[in-house]
């Protein structure tokens, strides 16, 4: 046969590739349609596709595919938020781009990607943005962790009865001497300083929320380190409290029992440590892959059998509470602040730094709102304390 008649029956390259676009189409179709989701449909949580190589690179590259092509302006939801509450009920990231989601989880098995060395790069990369964006969006306490919205109507109430929240759990006395690891802006630090009178030592590795913490907490009792969270265990004195919040989410699996391990060590007897963490409710070794590469490399979060195998032998877990909820609200009161300031923070981060900032905020309430994920405080003692009243 010659070469044309052996082509008969087969499409042309230009028609293989449209043949391609329309499986590709039809394909994401079918499986946002499981979630309740319609492409070019009219509900708020439906997708509006301007780039029909959104298709390929969705199914090749599966949640980073999603997120740069948000990104890259190739699609659009009105209500991204309830998009993203619709999708993580199907799992979608288990449907699309499984390759990128095997690497990241191979590589999450077999390195620690959190080491001291390692664990800077949130730091550079995320804390140290710039404390003007942070300023914006996290309001007047500057708090970067759930706030608690029992009986709060404002992002500040809620983020106050936090703060308050923390402190009566770890029911302190004046001049008692509390270790915080992973600090953020100085909040929790001034507040257990000027509120119940203690002695903080504050550890961080951001240079920008270091800057911001310790003209914040001025004049009163707390000393501020720039350093990683292991290096507190070269503290010459031992403390009554310890407290950590938001950063076991950078710690890492392979670390957890390392970590509990150096906070058992500096806690006097009859002491407390309390955890607040984000937790999951399935065991995992990386994060998504979009947010390990734009928001937080390295990072993680927990399940309750990752950190109650960690537990064995050394804690008593006095209290464990859940509030995961409360961080939906929470990521949709910065989005406003955000929002609101972006006219003035545009001229610094530039059109497609939005487009990725709302989609971290957005995917991350629609997680929460989902309940794949949790806002955990656990309140643990060496085993040495008479009795545990739980606060709420």
């Amino acid at each position: 046969m010659g070469a044309t008649s052996a082509l008969q029956g087969q499409p042309r390259p230009n028609q293989r590739r449209a043949v391609q676009r329309s499986a590709s189409h039809d394909l994401v179709a079918k499986i946002l349609a499981s979630s309740d989701v319609q492409l070019d449909g009219t509900r708020p949580w439906d997708i509006r596709v301007h780039d029909h190589r959104f298709f390929d690179r969705v199914l090749s590259h599966g949640s980073v595919g999603l997120g740069e092509s948000y990104m890259d302006g190739w699609w659009q939801a009105e209500a991204l938020d309830e998009f993203f509450d619709k999708v993580q009920r199907i799992e979608l990231y288990k449907q699309v781009g499984r390759l990128s989601a095997f690497w990241l989880a191979l590589k999450g098995r077999t390195i620690n990607r959190q080491t001291a060395h390692r664990s800077r790069d949130v730091g550079r990369e995320h804390y140290d943005l710039g404390n003007d964006l942070y300023e914006a969006m996290l309001g007047e306490t500057m708090q970067y962790t759930c706030g608690y919205w029992r009986s709060a109507s404002t992002l500040h109430e809620a983020q106050i009865q936090k703060l308050d929240l923390i402190a009566r759990k770890l029911h302190l006395s004046p001049k008692m001497a509390v270790l915080e690891l992973g600090g953020g802006f100085g909040g929790l630090a001034r507040f257990l300083a000027s509120e119940y009178g203690c002695k903080v030592v504050s550890y961080n590795i951001s240079a920008e929320q270091i800057a911001y913490a310790r003209d914040l907490c001025r004049g009163l009792s707390v000393r501020f380190e720039q350093r990683d969270y292991r290096e507190a265990a070269k503290e010459p004195e031992d403390f009554d409290r310890v407290v950590s919040i938001g950063l076991c989410e950078h710690i890492g699996y392979k670390n957890y029992r390392s970590f509990l391990n150096f906070v058992h060590a500096k806690l006097k007897d009859g002491g407390l440590f309390l955890l607040h963490t984000i937790g999951g409710n399935v065991s995992y070794t990386s994060t998504d892959a979009w947010i390990d590469k734009y928001i937080f490399p390295n990072g993680m979060v927990p399940s309750i059998v990752q950190l109650g195998n960690e537990m064995e032998y050394h804690w008593v877990m006095e209290d464990w509470h859940n509030f995961g909820p409360d961080y939906d609200r929470t990521l949709m009161a910065w989005w406003n602040n955000f929002n609101r300031a972006w006219p003035e923070l545009q001229k610094t981060y530039g059109e497609r730094f939005y487009r990725m900032w709302k989609y971290y905020l957005m995917a991350s309430a629609g997680t929460f709102r989902s309940r794949k994920l949790q806002l955990w405080q656990i309140v643990m003692s060496k085993g040495d304390v008479p009795s545990y009243t739980s606060v709420r």
